[in-house]
């Protein structure tokens, strides 16, 4: 995911990552003061970003390229005066991959025809394996899902499940 970095805060966390080796955690935000409404609450998992690539951009921005590694659930979060929210992670095992099977074939073509689109090129995604973990995660970046069917995507553990709800949500897009 390609995000631009342009307030204080941020710019300081990703300096603190760069300089640690380390990630950051991105977490749907809920409500607070940057939705516009209610107190901080995050969605209940998110997703490691790791920075793997910076550029300086055309408009003086910094941007960055992030990679989704593992995922985590925070505790004790704090709120830093700036706004920066800081918190302990908990990262979630995942459950173990499975191969892919004929029951995945369509969701396969999807993947690839998905891959043709020019922004989609652009990534610098590997190759698919054959794997359920890798296929059900690309697709839930690639589609357009709302932020709530994403999140629900990631809560869910076992690779097949997620695979499974995909399709049905895509069954539900075409009717």
């Amino acid at each position: 995911m390609d995000l631009q970095i342009f307030e204080a805060r941020y710019l300081d966390m990703v300096s603190r990552c760069f300089k640690q080796g380390e990630a950051f955690l991105i977490m749907p935000l809920e409500s607070g003061p940057e939705s516009g409404q209610g107190d901080l609450r995050f969605a209940a998992i998110g997703c490691e970003a790791a920075i793997v690539d910076w550029q300086q951009r055309d408009n003086g921005l910094l941007g960055i390229r992030v990679e989704g590694r593992r995922r985590g659930r925070v505790s004790d979060v704090e709120v830093a005066p700036d706004g920066l929210v800081n918190a302990n992670v908990i990262w979630l095992e995942e459950q173990p991959d499975q191969v892919l099977n004929a029951e995945h074939e369509d969701l396969q073509a999807l993947h690839a025809a998905l891959l043709d689109h020019p922004i989609a090129e652009g990534l610098g995604l590997p190759p698919l394996a054959d794997s359920q973990q890798q296929l059900s995660y690309e697709l839930a970046f690639l589609l357009p899902f709302s932020l709530d069917q994403k999140s629900v995507l990631l809560a869910i553990e076992s690779p097949s499940a997620r695979l499974h709800q995909i399709s049905e949500w895509l069954e539900l897009m075409q009717a």
